[in-house]
């Protein structure tokens, strides 16, 4: 493979797009596309290509990444016959959409009947990870395979192999419980810093250091008290993620009282307050409305 081998990236959404802007300040020749192709045109003003389908997006490409909302739409793209007509062996296929770790297993034994090598990347920080390049990446798959693309993956942020294929996924659904039931932990400490007549911001400051200090507390501590719910993790996917860990538990043989209680929080929130398309932060207004607050 060449020292700068060419990148399809499919899926430029609130996640993808900077990633996208990313692989080019990297120096890696890009080629875009999106099922909304509006989302994709402001990327050709960064110097990538953008393709009209994403069977043309990989036509070429040595190296294809796809962003997707999920493993159902990842799996669409390959039960589309003229598009596996433009993947040619020796291409490494990077899902890095947020799936089931049976999705990701899937993929790889069909895209290795085709030639083409699979790993399963998901990752985790969002939209300001993704802008950044800090992203963390749980890649499953060969470890080999991994050091081929490592340049590309360390272009978006700090890959790390997990394991065989399908690890990555589980990693990310072990993340994602993590997230929500974090974001449920700092909603309530906010909100009872708040009525009891402390200041959030100088709690959070206090906390910074400490055994409670991270990322969320920081970040979505600052969004519950603001009040900013513009997404940069939607809930919609949260609950997603949430029922894939919880399907993948049963599974297992395993019982997660937290990841349920929080997931049915997320899914009131969703459903009965119209909250599908707000950062996952917003737990915090339905952690309000259970409390009988505005």
């Amino acid at each position: 493979m060449s020292e700068k081998p060419n990148v399809a990236l499919l899926g430029t959404g609130l996640m993808g797009g900077p990633m996208a802007r990313n692989l080019l300040a990297a120096g890696f020749p890009l080629t875009v596309w999106n099922r909304s192709l509006e989302k994709a045109q402001p990327l050709a003003s960064d110097g990538a290509k953008v393709a009209d389908s994403a069977a043309l997006a990989v036509k070429d490409a040595d190296i294809i990444i796809t962003m997707l909302s999920d493993g159902s739409a990842t799996a669409a793209l390959l039960d589309d016959a003229s598009f596996c007509e433009q993947l040619k062996p020796g291409t490494i296929w990077i899902d890095m959409s947020s799936a089931k770790p049976e999705h990701a297993r899937a993929q790889s034994a069909q895209l290795a009947a085709l030639g083409v090598s699979h790993l399963d990347a998901p990752v985790s920080g969002g939209t300001k990870g993704a802008e950044a390049a800090t992203l963390a990446i749980m890649v499953g798959g060969e470890a080999e395979v991994m050091d081929q693309v490592k340049p590309v993956l360390s272009a978006m942020g700090r890959p790390v192999h997990v394991g065989s294929s399908g690890a990555g996924q589980l990693c990310k659904l072990a993340n994602q419980t993590i997230v929500a039931v974090t974001i449920s932990a700092v909603a309530e400490a906010t909100l009872l810093a708040q009525q009891g007549g402390a200041d959030p911001a100088a709690l959070r400051k206090a906390l910074t250091g400490g055994f409670a200090d991270s990322v969320i507390l920081q970040q979505h501590g600052e969004r519950m008290s603001e009040g900013n719910f513009e997404p940069g993790g939607l809930s919609k996917f949260q609950v997603k993620d949430l029922d894939n860990t919880l399907e993948e538990a049963r599974s297992l043989g395993l019982e997660l009282p937290s990841t349920q209680s929080v997931r049915d929080r997320f899914a009131y929130l969703i459903e009965d307050m119209g909250g599908a398309d707000w950062d996952h932060s917003a737990l915090y207004l339905e952690l309000k409305k259970r409390n009988g607050m505005s």
